[in-house]
Formats: structure tokens, C-alpha cells, sequence
């Protein structure tokens, strides 16, 4: 079969969750069918990325649309109803290119990742074999997002984009064929809303990689990862420090917390003390996971399910969460991954894995074998040829 894959920025390198993605699928599907890629660049080392990715695209197109124009277009969007996060896609030469390639050849079916990309296919008359892939309810995110804010200007402008994506859901994704979201939790907030074309595409993750590992760990070494110019990330670890850091450190005064993730902005370099550092960009994440005791997931904002939940516990190292990084999960209590509501029971919840060597293995071991059985790319991207598959019959 012959896929098309919209994607709203070059797979490449697999370090965030959208580039993550679209990487393994392609990599999974290309074995046995025809893909072709069109994307866009943000960035001129976007574009040299291109050959990393023709092993797994037989063709791939892209425009270059610099950050510079994205936030022009943003700064018009005011004007408008459109969510700031569709306009800051929004490109004439881009729909250009892809109507070309609808046109010149003849797709089984077309996956759009994410709101921001479906914009260019509104226009379509025949949406039968599109699949419009959410990385989440992002209006459920938003609203998140909104309520943890405490700067009116921000908490303001959150709102506006809320209601923007959240009546853009409503009007404009119903029109897809089928939409696809990695998380229970988001699948039933947008049937909520009136959708009924949503299923489940989970994330998934690396196995062959993100493997148990025979080195000893660090005691009393909690680590957090993720890319940390990211606003929820920002929000995760500041909350941490502050929230949860200071109950820990009173019970377990050696222990270390450890942020790991590239471009820590000011706020984040700012947390560095004797018991907590912040290492930039990490080329090998697994020997980084391989020394934690635990990790951790403090996230507030977000919805779906989150990468550095699935690569921990792949890797038999149990987490402790918010319900942000594991409701998306669908897990069992204590499947690798210990609940915690506030932060007393977060604090209390690593506090005991800390103490306790027997019971770090022993969820850890559990989660790892639940996650792997689960999660793993390969049935990730058997399931999206499935909708595809199924795509085409109806047609």
C-alpha cells in the first residue's frame, strides 16, 4: 500500500514527541509499503535531516518556513478565530505542495499529525481515507495548561486559545474520516464533545533501546527527562523543587535530583543547588535512565501520554507520577507507575521506593513487562495499518 504522512515538523532527530512518532512508524511500515513524507522545516538544520530519513520514504517534500514568518502568522491570527497554534502553521506554498501530491498520486490512505496540519485539508471534499492523528485532546491541555497559570496576562491568553482549539475540535475535526488520540482519557474528553470518529493510537516506544539494564543503579537518584524549553516540563520541575524537593530531602538528606533534557531555560538553570542538577542536552538517554533510582513525572499540564513514562518503565525503572503522565497509560495500581494527587503523596510515594530496594524491582519489574507487552513500536504501527487497511475496504 502507498501512505502519505503529513507531518507538522521534520521526523528527525526522535528526541520530542511529534518528530518521535512519526519516526518509528515510518521506520515500522516501510518494511512492507510505500511511504512519502511532506513536512516542514523550521530551521536550516531541519533540512539536513533529510537524508537520515529516505531509508524509510520513498519521497519527501517539504517547505522551509522559518519560526520568524510562524509568529508573523500568529500575530494576525489575533484577528481571527483560528487557534494561535494552527496559524502558526499556516502556509499558501505548503498547501500548494500538497495538493500537487494528491493530485500526482494515488494514496490507500493519508495520516495528518496533529490540529495544526489538518488545516490544509479542509478544503477536501473527500476526507474517506484521511486520519487525523492528535497527539492529544489539546483543548483538554490548554484548559490544563490555563488553570496551573498564575500570570493574569498568560492565564488570559491561555483561555483564549482554549476556547479557540476547543470550538476548532468541534467544528472541524468531526469532518475526518477517523481521528486518532493516544490516550483513553482523551478519547473520552472529545466524545464528550459530541465526536464519535475517535480511536486509540497509543505512543509507544522503543524496546531494542530502552531495555533493562544490568548496570547497577544510583541509590536515591531521581531523574526527570524531557525537552526543557517546553512549558509543562518548565512547570513539572519548577513545581517539584519547590513542592515536593524539600519533604524528600528532610527524610532521604543524600538524595539527588537530577533534570536531564536540552535548552533549560533561566527558570530551570535557576533550581541548580547542591542536590539538584540540571545536565542540558543528554546524547544517550539510557545510561541516564540506567543510574535512576526512580523517576519522576510532576506534570500538571498536558494531557495524552507521556514518552518518558513509557521509556522508564520499559526499562524496569518504576515512576512516580500526577495523573497527567499516567491516566494516558491505562495501567493498573502500581503497574511501574505509583499515583500521586498532591504533593504530600507524591513526596511520600518516592519517599518509599527510596527506603525500599525490594519494592523499587518489584513495580518496576512489573511495569517493565506490561509496557514492552504493550507499547512497543511494532504493534503501535500494526494497529495504524489496521485503521488504514480498514480505511480502504470502506472506500
Amino acid at each position: 500500500m502507498r501512505f502519505l504522512f503529513v507531518a507538522n515538523r521534520m521526523p528527525y532527530p526522535p528526541f520530542r514527541g511529534d518528530k518521535l512518532k512519526i519516526y518509528h512508524l515510518a521506520k515500522e511500515l516501510s518494511q512492507n509499503h510505500e511511504l512519502h513524507l511532506i513536512t516542514i522545516a523550521e530551521t536550516i538544520e531541519d533540512i539536513s535531516y533529510v537524508d537520515n530519513l529516505k531509508p524509510y520514504f520513498k519521497k519527501i517534500d517539504y517547505i522551509y518556513l522559518p519560526k520568524s514568518r510562524s509568529i508573523l502568522n500568529t500575530i494576525t491570527g489575533l484577528f481571527n478565530s483560528i487557534p494561535f497554534q494552527v496559524n502558526y502553521f499556516k502556509s499558501r506554498t505548503f498547501q500548494k505542495l500538497l495538493d500537487e501530491q494528491l493530485e500526482t498520486f494515488d494514496f490507500d490512505a493519508v495520516h495528518v499529525q496533529h490540529i495544526r496540519m489538518s488545516q490544509f485539508l479542509m478544503s477536501k471534499s473527500n476526507l474517506k481515507n484521511v486520519i487525523l492523528d492528535l497527539p492529544d485532546a489539546f483543548s483538554l491541555y490548554w484548559k490544563r495548561r490555563s488553570f496551573n497559570s498564575t500570570n493574569y496576562l498568560i492565564k488570559l491568553f491561555e483561555k483564549i486559545e482554549c476556547n479557540r482549539v476547543r470550538n476548532f475540535e468541534i467544528k472541524y475535526v468531526s469532518k475526518f474520516k477517523k481521528v486518532l488520540v493516544c490516550s483513553r482519557e482523551d478519547q473520552v474528553y472529545l466524545q464528550d464533545s459530541g465526536l464519535n470518529n475517535v480511536d486509540l493510537l497509543e505512543n509507544g516506544v522503543d524496546t531494542n533501546m530502552f531495555k533493562p539494564s544490568s548496570d547497577a543503579y544510583v541509590p536515591n537518584r531521581i531523574l526527570f527527562t524531557g525537552n526543557m524549553d517546553y512549558a509543562p516540563n518548565i512547570d513539572a520541575v519548577t513545581y517539584f523543587a519547590s513542592e515536593i524537593w524539600p519533604k524528600i530531602i528532610k527524610e532521604v538528606p543524600n538524595a539527588q535530583f537530577i533534570i536531564a533534557g536540552q535548552r533549560p531555560v533561566p527558570k530551570v538553570l535557576a533550581l541548580k543547588s547542591e542536590s539538584i542538577q540540571v545536565t542540558g542536552f543528554i546524547q544517550d538517554l539510557t545510561q541516564e535512565y540506567s543510574k535512576a533510582h526512580i523517576v519522576v513525572s510532576p506534570l500538571r499540564i498536558g494531557a495524552g501520554t507521556q514518552n518518558k513514562v513509557l521509556e522508564a518503565l520499559s526499562m524496569n525503572i518504576p515512576v512516580v507520577t500526577t495523573h497527567v503522565g499516567y491516566k494516558g497509560l491505562g495501567l493498573e495500581t502500581s503497574q511501574g507507575a505509583l499515583l500521586s494527587n498532591n504533593s504530600d503523596e507524591f513526596a511520600n510515594n518516592v519517599i518509599q521506593l527510596l527506603n525500599d530496594p525490594n519494592l523499587r524491582d518489584r513495580v518496576g519489574q512489573t511495569g517493565g513487562e506490561v509496557i514492552r507487552s504493550r507499547f512497543s513500536w511494532k504493534g503501535i504501527a500494526q494497529k495504524l495499518e489496521n485503521y488504514f487497511k480498514e480505511l480502504k475496504n470502506e472506500i
